[in-house]
């Protein structure tokens, strides 16, 4: 699992290598946001992202998060923007936007993504998002345990 993991990042980091000789103002916004993020800033993120989702109504039900908690994670993610986008990254956003109307969507999307990822590189999150495993039966062994289910 960590070699797999390793190839992700090297892949990822080839691209953002890449990104940065082409890359059009929308990825250099994208770039920007997350340059300016730090750690404890991705995490933030990562949370608000996990209290957004915890919203629909299928999963509320397992969510503990209080008003409160939602309220100060939206208000922090709300200061956040608003420094990326005037202290950080004010040029790169004028020029995303010049060229492109969905440029702060997509750059976003890159920051929600690098904030995810925050999280993915946890060892427990690892370990439970790869717990389904011991549950797939490999497809060769498919066919023969279907017929012994069945007849």
């Amino acid at each position: 699992m960590k070699r797999i993991y390793l190839i992700f990042v090297i892949a990822l980091s080839l691209g953002f290598t890449q990104m940065s000789f082409s890359a059009t103002p929308t990825e250099s916004l994208g770039t920007c946001l997350v340059d300016a993020l730090n750690g404890k800033e991705r995490k933030q993120l990562a949370k608000w992202i996990y209290f957004a989702i915890a919203a629909h109504p299928e999963i509320s039900s397992f969510s503990k998060a209080s008003s409160k908690d939602i309220e100060s994670t939206d208000q922090y993610v709300g200061n956040l923007v608003t420094r990326l986008l005037t202290v950080n990254c004010p040029t790169e956003m004028k020029l995303a936007n010049d060229e492109n109307p969905l440029a702060l969507q997509q750059a976003f999307e890159l920051v929600g993504q690098v904030a995810m990822q925050e999280l993915m590189t946890n060892e427990n999150v690892t370990t439970s998002i790869t717990g389904y495993a011991k549950y797939v039966i490999p497809p060769f062994l498919t066919e023969a345990k279907s017929r012994r289910l069945c007849g």
